[in-house]
């Protein structure tokens, strides 16, 4: 998002914020209804045109935003998008997006309360991990051709019970519901945040052996001086590395390993 989406998506965060912070709010279910508003918003493009033209008055689409789903939703979620509407977005779609993005934030603050989001923030990394190396699995879950109760339903079998509830909603969500989205880059969002709750960056590490927990301590504590934020690490172990460690912050990667300095001299030479 740019320009005047991003101005309007930090006001809505920050709704969202002051909403959640009262403990008497049930999380998981404006979760739910912020999900429902963005599969609404998705499928009714014209809706969504007239929720963000600027033609319009914000007084008269907070109201129309009232009319539609009142009776539908709880109160919370009806004046959070009714906030929403009367702010300025660039394009219709970013709207959709924002939209998405609190029923994700609302799901990890009811893991917060819980003192689960590290779990959370781990279980989702470790899926993507999964799907990485089981191409079956993820084709099958991004068969556009299969209907999404059976990409639900396969999910709901493979998270159920052994992953945390709100991991398991956020990943059904994504994949029955990805909006032209890649899984990787969906879930990579998820990650980041779930970082962002805790107003900290991911460090992805590729090992060739598992991090004494001494060495995690180390490692996120100099990447913290680095970037002046706290870090949370998601640990992946890779024989093929040999050795050293691999850290990627973001877009910029850190690279340290065997296999890649050999890489760097194979070039050297045939260069």
């Amino acid at each position: 998002m740019n320009g005047a989406s991003r101005e309007a998506l930090a006001v809505a965060r920050e709704s969202l914020d002051a909403l959640t912070d009262n403990t008497s709010v049930d999380v998981t279910r404006l979760a739910e209804e912020l999900a429902a508003v963005t599969t609404l918003l998705h499928r009714e493009v014209s809706l969504r045109r007239v929720l963000t033209d600027p033609a319009q008055a914000g007084a008269a689409k907070a109201e129309l935003v009232g009319r539609l789903l009142a009776g539908q939703v709880g109160g919370e979620t009806v004046d959070l998008i009714s906030g929403m509407v009367r702010s300025r977005w660039s394009q219709s779609r970013d709207l959709v997006d924002a939209v998405e993005e609190l029923a994700a934030t609302a799901d990890l603050t009811a893991a917060q309360r819980a003192d689960a989001l590290d779990n959370v923030e781990d279980e989702v990394f470790r899926f993507g991990r999964i799907i990485d190396s089981s191409p079956g699995l993820r084709s099958a879950l991004t068969d556009k051709s299969a209907p999404a109760s059976a990409k639900g339903e396969l999910l709901r079998s493979l998270l159920g019970g052994k992953a945390n509830p709100v991991t398991e909603r956020l990943v059904v969500r994504l994949v029955t519901q990805p909006r032209g989205r890649s899984l990787e880059a969906g879930l990579e969002s998820l990650s980041k945040l779930a970082a962002a709750r805790r107003d900290r960056m991911v460090a992805v590490v590729t090992t060739a052996v598992p991090l004494s927990d001494q060495q995690k301590q180390r490692l996120g504590a100099g990447l913290a001086r680095i970037y002046g934020r706290e870090m949370h690490l998601n640990l992946d172990v890779d024989p093929e590395v040999l050795g050293g460690i691999s850290v990627r912050v973001g877009d910029e990667m850190i690279n340290g390993t065997i296999a890649d300095r050999l890489d760097e001299a194979t070039r050297r030479i045939a260069g």
